[in-house]
């Protein structure tokens, strides 16, 4: 392999050397790469974009915390790699993190362990051609496999819910103004906390409706909101938030049963039901926002992409899906809303500063100037003007 040139040889300390990059979602080893070095990622499934990053870079030896290739989705990048002459290591955990350094020497061995010094860091297994060859073969039928699947369930459900996804029936009517408003509703993903925080701009600019979903509706609470209506299960759901004045509406079975009446009735607060095939209340707050005319629905917490379709993740569901392509072009995610919010750089808002400050001083002093004498305020401006060019020509004389 013509990469492995890169590298230096120590005959006392076998091995293959070269400066470790930290190339995590945190580290700063991607700016910072060059040929020979060594790319610590964590990266199950890598892509071909990030494949042929580092394959630009002229790395030498990728060690992954995870694997290559989980099985999951027939991904190129492997291949890609090993193509290019480098050597792969996979599967060597998360706990290298406490051990990597962003620059400084390691040594990899022909058996995937590696080592600063004659301290091991990590051990992983050697990716081999043959097996990336057929892990992305197995990969592929698995996916074919599992979307039939999918997309099967996917027809059951528009069979049972075409009056809903149509019509709106079993949509129930809350009493709040959705139409024509931007609504915000926040579902208990991984992150919903933090995304609810980055979005305080964009709720104190437009004073959405606020849809708490399930236990999300807590953290709206705990930030100071007020949700205006309440989704899910109540089991799940904490006294405060349902007691805040929120209108709440329980997730029902197709036959109208909605489990957790029972502590909405203990609580004395009053509730109606959804009745729908869809366990995800997450997807009956977006339908439910779309009948009543909502002009804006921000999803938080409650992402959906095909990477999550392929991978099964639980809230990859038909529901999710057909949810999401009935909303339409109103949806959008969170993440997109916090990034027209979010300032990169703070040099070029330092000048506006800068030029604020001076006009407002310059302001201050036309102020006084025009008011310091008994004339008019242009005759006090015109006089302290002569004044003050008056003695600067008298330092020069």
């Amino acid at each position: 392999m013509s990469a492995m040139s890169l590298f230096s040889r120590n005959a006392d300390l076998p091995g293959l050397q070269g400066v470790v990059r930290d190339c995590s979602a945190t580290g700063k080893g991607f700016k910072r790469l060059a040929p020979g070095d060594i790319a610590v990622v964590d990266a199950p499934d890598i892509d071909r974009s990030l494949a042929q990053r580092l394959i630009d870079a002229k790395v030498a030896v990728v060690i992954n915390t995870s694997q290559f290739t989980t099985g999951s989705v027939p991904n190129y990048g492997p291949q890609m790699m090993l193509d290019a002459g480098m050597l792969l290591i996979e599967g060597v955990g998360s706990d290298v993190w406490s051990s990597v350094k962003d620059g400084k020497k390691g040594r990899v061995t022909d058996e995937g362990k590696l080592f600063f010094g004659e301290r091991l860091a990590a051990s992983g297994t050697v990716l081999e051609q043959e097996w990336a060859e057929s892990a992305f073969s197995d990969a592929q039928q698995s996916l074919m496999d599992d979307m039939e699947a999918f997309f099967g369930n996917t027809i059951q459900f528009i069979h049972s819910e075409t009056p809903l996804l149509i019509d709106g029936i079993g949509i129930p009517s809350t009493g709040i103004d959705f139409k024509d408003r931007k609504v915000l509703i926040v579902g208990p993903g991984y992150e919903h906390r933090k995304q609810v925080k980055e979005l305080r701009n964009f709720i104190r600019e437009y004073d959405p409706v606020l849809v708490g979903v399930d236990e999300a509706a807590d953290t709206l609470v705990d930030l100071g909101y007020k949700p205006d209506l309440i989704v899910g299960n109540p089991a799940g759901i904490g006294a405060e938030a349902l007691r805040s004045g929120a209108k709440v509406v329980l997730p029902a079975d197709p036959d109208g049963h909605a489990i957790g009446l029972e502590r909405i009735q203990d609580l004395g607060v009053g509730a109606m039901t959804f009745p729908a095939a869809s366990d995800s209340a997450t997807d009956l707050a977006l339908l439910l926002a779309d009948y009543h005319g909502a002009s804006m629905i921000v999803n938080a917490g409650s992402p959906l992409d095909l990477g999550m379709i392929f991978n099964e993740e639980p809230e990859a569901t038909p529901s999710a899906l057909l949810t999401r392509a009935k909303v339409g072009a109103k949806l959008v995610d969170a993440r997109s809303v916090i990034e027209l919010y979010t300032i990169r750089s703070a040099g070029n808002l330092g000048w506006l500063w800068v030029i604020f400050g001076l006009l407002v001083a310059v302001g201050v002093i036309v102020a006084i100037a025009g008011t310091a004498g008994d004339g008019s305020f242009a005759d006090n401006l015109v006089n302290t003007w002569n004044n003050m060019t008056g003695t600067v020509r008298g330092w020069f004389r």
